[in-house]
């Protein structure tokens, strides 16, 4: 792992063994009753036309700071839905990136479409958290995983009736995803040891991605032009966060990336 995802990844287990003192899982288990109704993430993604958005709520990154001062999860994300997201995703960390798992609950409430939390997920405990907060998708990251962890949390993750996102960033990863039995996956075209982001790495890893997994790019996703590639190499969808984020009109700059304006 880089040296930021180190501290990330030792920061969030600390995160972790602090909220199972506040509120056990044993609790979070009693909750799941009370959960949401589950929404079918992977079918929006899988239904026929062009790459779908997976519209992310994001405040703030390790590597730009503040990306937006006026923050506000609900309204951005409603603007996500009218302007024709198929899916939402919602950053959850907090030292790193601002977020809040009940950012998840807030939207769930407001919003329709269904709801990936995008955070550092390391345990079954944030699985549970998850499902009770409203998400019907978690991501899972090859990088911040061992084959053996990542097999066991995309199961526990089925079983709670989500849908995994497995991400991985370097090409030798793919064998513990694909033996996890991942159907979604996303290339993030950004390399988290040096923060590069180069859009041709998902197009390159489209070939080594089975037929029958739907394919999400990630990171460095800019344009119209950028979203025109993707889907020519036959990618099936793309997670924008950033750009949108830092856009002055957030519905405008969804209508330019999906060419409905």
């Amino acid at each position: 792992m880089t040296e930021i995802l180190d501290r990330i990844v030792a920061s969030k287990r600390e995160e972790i063994a602090a909220a199972r003192q506040r509120r056990p899982a044993a609790e979070l288990e009693a909750a799941l009753a009370d959960a949401p109704p589950l929404r079918n993430f992977l079918a929006p993604l899988r239904a026929p036309g062009p790459i779908k958005l997976i519209a992310e709520v994001k405040k703030a990154s390790p590597s730009k700071g503040v990306i937006r001062a006026d923050f506000d999860p609900v309204a951005i994300a409603r603007i996500y839905h009218e302007q024709g997201a198929s899916c939402l995703s919602v950053l959850t960390d907090t030292p790193f990136f601002q977020g809040d798992v009940q950012y998840l609950t807030e939207i769930r409430h407001a919003v329709p479409l269904p709801l990936l939390r995008k955070d550092f997920i390391l345990d079954s405990y944030q699985l549970l958290e998850a499902r009770v907060a409203g998400a019907d998708a978690v991501l899972l990251i090859a990088e911040c995983l061992d084959p053996d962890t990542l097999r066991r949390l995309h199961g526990e993750a089925e079983a709670l009736g989500m849908t995994p996102l497995v991400e991985l960033y370097r090409r030798e990863n793919l064998s513990p995803v694909r033996r996890a039995g991942a159907r979604l996956v996303g290339v993030n075209n950004r390399d988290l040891r040096t923060f590069h982001t180069d859009l041709q790495h998902t197009i390159r890893m489209r070939a080594a991605i089975p037929p029958d997994c739907t394919l999400v790019g990630e990171s460095g996703i800019h344009s119209r032009e950028d979203a025109l590639r993707l889907e020519r190499a036959g990618v099936d969808a793309m997670l924008v966060g950033e750009h949108l984020m830092a856009s002055r009109d957030i519905a405008t700059a969804v209508r330019n990336l999906l060419g409905t304006r």
